[in-house]
């Protein structure tokens, strides 16, 4: 079994004719989208580890800096969520829009949309379809001035 470096090659195939296939073009596409999201995910869920183990060792972390981490995590994998089930809607819509593939994709956006709605109910403390009301917008404001207040 190897276990050493994975390396990512993406290579544009030509047909016959020497030109590239929407196909590929499509899929190489959706691959970068799923790349991208992979990567805002590990660099912000890193940039956030990094910032509350700092906090941790200077002993400034506390409840408040707890909750600025599970906020930080929770935006991270929310963007990256979004950005999957785009590359998700790419490639399946584009190139294999069978009935079943479209139903996978259905149950991959149901799945994520339901992670996506407990990320905001553990971030936010509301449901998503409710309206931010300034008692939101305060407690999220309260939790950064304590952050920053620990920071200093």
């Amino acid at each position: 079994m190897n276990t050493g470096p994975v390396a990512v090659s993406i290579v544009l195939q030509e047909t016959p004719g020497g030109a590239l296939t929407i196909e590929r073009v499509i899929e190489v596409a959706a691959l970068l989208i799923e790349l991208l999201a992979v990567g805002i995910i590990v660099l912000a869920t890193a940039a956030a580890t990094i910032v509350y183990v700092r906090k941790l060792l200077t002993h400034k972390a506390g409840l408040a800096g707890y909750e600025q981490y599970k906020v930080r995590l929770g935006r991270a994998l929310l963007l990256g969520l979004e950005i999957l089930v785009a590359a998700d809607i790419v490639r399946t819509v584009a190139l294999e829009p069978s009935l079943t593939n479209v139903a996978i994709l259905a149950l991959l956006v149901l799945i994520r949309t339901f992670l996506s709605w407990s990320l905001v109910i553990e971030i936010e403390h509301r449901w998503p379809w409710r309206m931010r009301t300034e008692e939101h917008v305060a407690a999220a404001e309260s939790y950064e001035r304590a952050g920053e207040a620990q920071h200093a």
